[in-house]
């Protein structure tokens, strides 16, 4: 049996499809698994051994469906479920498809109304759902995120006081309503007893340049320095990760990392915090409780909608560090 499964975006959620990849390819007899993403993504999944071939969703359509046909798919695992895949759906007539639930009414509940109707489901088991029909089952072993070799970081790539252990701190997020704000970054890393890396992409460099600047020998940034693999290296050595709502949250929950999630104007409710599988790893949700305008949004905004941002504003960044130094050896 021939599979096309669809996840275009982000590298959170790419990670969360997972083990709906594994479980798929180890317990359908004969199963051959296609990955349709974007190819600015397509380097993140590329490595995985339970994918025989990545398909790109380029700048051509008609080239892509072209190749869609070729292929001779049996299935399609729709785990993205929009208008742009509805229209993949359609130009390969004839193949059986299953798609995955967005739940956006509920979703739209708990924005719009706070009237909260999402199951107390993590995504992941959601997306395992959608292929149950072939008898597949949760394996229970978590995320996977597989490193090239040429992108693992070595003790020469950071400071020889970092080299002993870390915590990494990510310091982005897709919009900014789910990340820190400049001064609480500071405030939570200086607070810190502990080497630290900062952790995030070539928008965040300046950020955390004037976050390095307030110890520059305890604080080392990284951002902009490393590619996602090689990110994702510094997460895997990494003793504590504290992270916004992003996607290094999911790879580090991927190596099974002791995870401080800071939650802004998005919830744990959505189903998308680290994921373990059976395995109990330390992990914890810092979030402002009671405020009746959150969750504002399933994604985010550029700024807070009521100006105010008291869901980052008031995070309690000495409780965090607090929690990371009770724990960071256990």
């Amino acid at each position: 049996m021939k599979f096309l499964i669809i996840r275009f975006s982000s590298i959170g959620d790419i990670v969360l499809t997972t083990p709906v990849i594994r479980c798929l390819k180890q317990q359908v007899p004969g199963a051959e698994v296609h990955f349709l993403t974007k190819a600015s993504f397509a380097s993140l999944i590329a490595p995985n051994p339970y994918i025989d071939k990545v398909m790109m969703l380029g700048s051509s359509w008609d080239l892509m469906i072209h190749q869609l046909r070729d292929e001779g798919y049996d299935y399609i695992i729709d785990l993205h479920h929009n208008l742009r895949t509805l229209r993949i759906k359609k130009a390969l007539p004839g193949v059986k498809r299953f798609s995955f639930d967005k739940l956006n009414i509920s979703k739209w509940l708990l924005t719009a109304l706070k009237i909260n109707r999402m199951p107390d489901i993590h995504i992941v088991d959601r997306y395992l759902a959608t292929v149950k029909s072939f008898g597949v089952a949760n394996d229970g072993k978590g995320l996977d995120h597989f490193i090239p070799a040429k992108d693992l970081i070595t003790a020469d790539d950071i400071p020889l006081s970092h080299s002993f252990g870390f915590v990494g701190v990510v310091i982005g997020a897709a919009l900014n309503t789910k990340k820190l704000p400049l001064h609480k970054l500071k405030e939570l890393c200086v607070s810190l007893p502990y080497p630290v890396i900062l952790l995030g992409g070539p928008e965040d460099r300046v950020s955390g340049d004037e976050i390095a600047a307030t110890d520059a020998i305890k604080i080392y940034n990284a951002c902009g320095k490393f590619s996602i693999h090689e990110s994702a290296s510094l997460v895997k050595k990494a003793k504590f990760i504290i992270t916004h709502d992003t996607g290094l949250m999911h790879i580090a929950a991927a190596f099974k990392k002791p995870v401080v999630t800071i939650w802004g104007n998005t919830v744990p409710q959505f189903g998308m915090g680290p994921y373990y599988g059976n395995e109990t790893i330390l992990y914890h949700n810092a979030e402002v409780e009671g405020l009746p305008c959150r969750p504002c949004s399933k994604i985010g905004y550029d700024k807070c909608p009521q100006g105010h941002f008291k869901c980052m504003e008031l995070q309690d960044t000495a409780a965090i560090a607090g929690f990371v130094s009770k724990n960071y050896l256990v």
